[in-house]
């Protein structure tokens, strides 16, 4: 069936929204925390997490190559849960990653600010202060994030399906109306589509973390697409020697691919360490 993706704010029902809706349709709900100890298992520093899971990177963190491997696992683990199908995936960018993916159903769920305030207090014993301090340092690391690692804006609605207001729809019928949308909206040819751009998708995020995490190979920006049986690497590198070799490697790994160049050679071209 499909594959959902909930993006929502602070004090706004998403976890609780998200575990109802997983059960409403015998889904599997992948949590926020198996992400993030996925990205670890992957070989991502847990020490390095905070700089970047869900919050904007500081100018130097952003310009350095922390960032691009943190990105390439969370992406990897993104697509590693979408591929296993009927699964609800909460934050991270999951909408984003999986944005032209036809059997993918993003939501975005929103509540009133004093509302949101109401459940912080209620839940943290509170004062209003604090639960204000806390819903506006979110909002501004969420925003960030996304603009960050995939140029989007999580407010913009048109990145979503539908957005529900929590303060407004209670946690069952939130639920419903998501779980009625996903049985209008997906057919059986979206299904079929979507499951195997999400396998190409996950196979072409293999390629490159193989490439710059294994083997080290210096191609800034990278990322590769499949199109048909070719495997085509993005990026920039100064040096044509390395990009040759990627491709090399890509043949040699990924046995029924052919792989092609799309890569900027820019000599001298040099990046933060």
């Amino acid at each position: 069936m499909a594959v959902i993706t909930i993006s929502r704010q602070v004090a706004a029902l998403g976890d609780e929204v998200a575990g109802e809706l997983a059960k409403r349709l015998g889904y599997k709900f992948i949590t926020r925390k198996e992400i993030e100890k996925r990205i670890v298992e992957l070989g991502f520093p847990e020490n390095k997490m905070p700089k970047f899971d869900e919050r904007k990177p500081g100018f130097f963190a952003s310009l350095t190559k922390d960032r691009d491997e943190y990105l390439n696992y969370a992406q990897y683990a993104i697509l590693e849960a979408a591929e296993k199908k009927n699964v609800v995936i909460i934050g991270r960018g999951a909408f984003a990653v999986l944005q032209n993916v036809p059997n993918n159903i993003s939501i975005r769920l929103v509540a009133d600010e004093q509302t949101r305030i109401e459940r912080l207090r209620k839940e943290f014993n509170w004062d209003e202060k604090q639960a204000l301090q806390r819903i506006q340092e979110s909002d501004a690391n969420r925003a960030g994030y996304h603009s960050s690692f995939y140029n989007a804006d999580i407010n913009d609605p048109v990145n979503y399906h539908a957005v529900l207001n929590t303060g407004l729809l209670n946690l069952e019928d939130a639920a419903s109306a998501i779980a009625n949308l996903v049985k209008q909206k997906v057919t059986e040819k979206e299904e079929k589509e979507g499951n195997k751009i999400i396998e190409d998708l996950l196979k072409a995020q293999t390629v490159v973390n193989k490439l710059s995490m294994e083997r080290k190979l210096n191609i800034e920006f990278m990322h590769a697409s499949i199109q048909g049986n070719i495997i085509v690497l993005h990026g920039v590198s100064d040096s044509p020697v390395v990009v040759e070799q990627a491709l090399q490697i890509i043949r040699e790994e990924m046995p029924g691919y052919d792989a092609k160049s799309a890569v900027s050679i820019i000599h001298d071209f040099k990046t933060f360490q």
